[in-house]
């Protein structure tokens, strides 16, 4: 038994080898050999503790995923083949140097199209009962493209996660009392990004650590078995180098393009000063006084000053669009325009309005839900709603309810005025991240104007903390 015992330890060990240089050489030009920089398809000691990460609390998470089931359980599936296609990603940097930019960006491809599959199964169910659940995955799943970041991945895992927290608050509140399964949800997806966080302090604090050893049978080239070599990466060209967009390749209905601005500025890391050219004494003008009294600047004679990056790109634009896609209406991309009605409307439908600019909308009948994303100077009137009215990421929004609606919620938005009816006096109005926003309530046949607070002071009462409006409102 002992024998048997350990010669199934054995098998067990030699198909993760197995696997890894599998992984490892679906990323390569190359086809045949896998001993590469002088690594024979050993596990790296980071791999492993990404495995471990993902057989822990990443394997708790979808237990519990699959404990709430529905769409909560496949939203998980899809978390999942996220963190194995990242797995194959750093199994082939423990055996890799660092290739140039444009191979790099081909190598995260399939992790990125799995943070799109996971964050695309929110926004087709927009209908679901489990939506905040989808809701704070996908806010916060793009903590994965870490492995893109420099010099700080692990700050970017946290702001990340931290995405998540809205949303996470709202299922804690809705379930704390009444089902703690969804309470024990929070806490274990939670733990992912916090041992991630450890996980990247531990082994990629500046950034994705790439196997840096080579044979002396090949100094500056990986070998394969056609005989083939590739030369080393040419040196960066002046000025920063092309962004690597493939973690802001979200759908359109994403309300992240701040972050991927970010993101494509960390991206450049180090790589930023290389472009840099040395100036030597006698081009400075505190070194040389016959420069001083020239009107213009030296520049470098070998340096192009054409600059193509002062050239903008054009903004890509899309069709306006008001359709019905399954239970959902879609209204997209309009501006200018003061006559969109949707009449034919049921309850079990919601509607997403997205990145309309000086436009208004009715809404007639009674849906279920209502979602503002990215919208500026847009005015809405609707009927009935029986679920929630979200605004998210906009600017300039006027809402007026005619008949009534249970809750409306206002995130990262500057300037929200809603106008309410005397059947919808008692919606609750949850906020965060957000400015200038005002409620106003019918007072004899006109509105009485009331401000959101958006300040706040705490203070300790000697049992527990309490928080005021920070102003006085009235």
């Amino acid at each position: 038994m002992a024998e048997s015992h350990g010669l199934m330890e054995r098998l067990e060990k030699a198909v993760i080898r197995l696997e890894t240089v599998l992984s490892a050489s679906c990323f390569s030009k190359s086809t045949g050999n896998d001993i590469v920089n002088g690594i024979n398809g050993g596990i790296a000691a980071y791999v492993e503790a990404f495995d471990t990460l993902m057989t822990g609390t990443l394997e708790q998470y979808l237990k519990n995923s699959k404990i709430l089931g529905g769409d909560v359980e496949t939203h998980a599936t899809l978390v999942e083949n996220a963190f194995k296609a990242e797995r194959v990603f750093l199994a082939y940097a423990s055996q890799h140097q660092q290739p140039p930019e444009a191979e790099l960006t081909s190598l995260l491809k399939p992790v990125s199209e799995k943070i799109l599959e996971v964050q695309t199964f929110r926004e087709k169910n927009r209908g679901s009962e489990m939506f905040n659940h989808l809701s704070a995955i996908s806010e916060s799943i793009s903590a994965l493209g870490w492995i893109a970041v420099t010099p700080a991945p692990g700050p970017f895992v946290k702001e990340m996660a931290d995405a998540a927290a809205f949303y996470t608050n709202r299922v804690l509140k809705d379930y704390k009392n009444s089902d703690v399964r969804h309470v024990d949800w929070v806490k274990s997806y939670l733990n992912i990004w916090s041992d991630l966080q450890a996980y990247i302090k531990e082994y990629h604090t500046t950034g994705t650590t790439w196997n840096s050893i080579l044979t002396k049978e090949e100094p500056q080239q990986t070998g394969t078995t056609s005989g083939q070599s590739h030369p080393p990466p040419p040196p960066p060209p002046p000025g920063p180098p092309p962004s690597c967009d493939i973690f802001n390749s979200k759908p359109k209905d994403d309300i992240s393009q701040d972050r991927s601005a970010l993101f494509d500025q960390l991206n450049q890391g180090e790589e930023i000063t290389k472009g840099l050219k040395h100036v030597s004494d006698d081009q400075k003008t505190h070194k040389n006084p016959k420069l001083r009294g020239q009107t213009a600047p030296v520049r470098s004679p070998t340096k192009s000053h054409g600059s193509s990056s002062s050239k903008s790109t054009p903004k890509q634009s899309y069709p306006p669009l008001l359709e019905l896609e399954g239970k959902k209406w879609r209204v997209e991309y309009h501006e200018k325009v003061n006559n969109l009605v949707i009449s034919e409307t049921e309850l079990k439908q919601v509607a997403y309005i997205f990145k309309c600019k000086n436009t208004t909308l009715q809404i007639k009948g009674k849906i279920n839900s209502i979602i503002i994303d990215n919208c500026a100077k847009l005015g809405l009137v609707f009927d009935d709603v029986v679920g929630i009215v979200e605004v998210i990421n906009s600017k300039d929004v006027q809402i007026q309810v005619i008949g009534k609606v249970p809750t409306i919620s206002i995130n990262k938005t500057d300037g929200c005025h809603v106008y309410l009816s005397e059947s919808s006096i008692d919606c609750e109005i949850v906020s965060a991240k957000s400015s200038e926003m005002n409620i106003l309530v019918p007072h004899n046949g006109d509105y009485k104007e009331f401000p959101v607070p958006e300040q706040f002071k705490t203070s300790w009462d000697g049992s527990k903390l309490v928080t005021e409006p920070a102003e006085m409102m009235g």
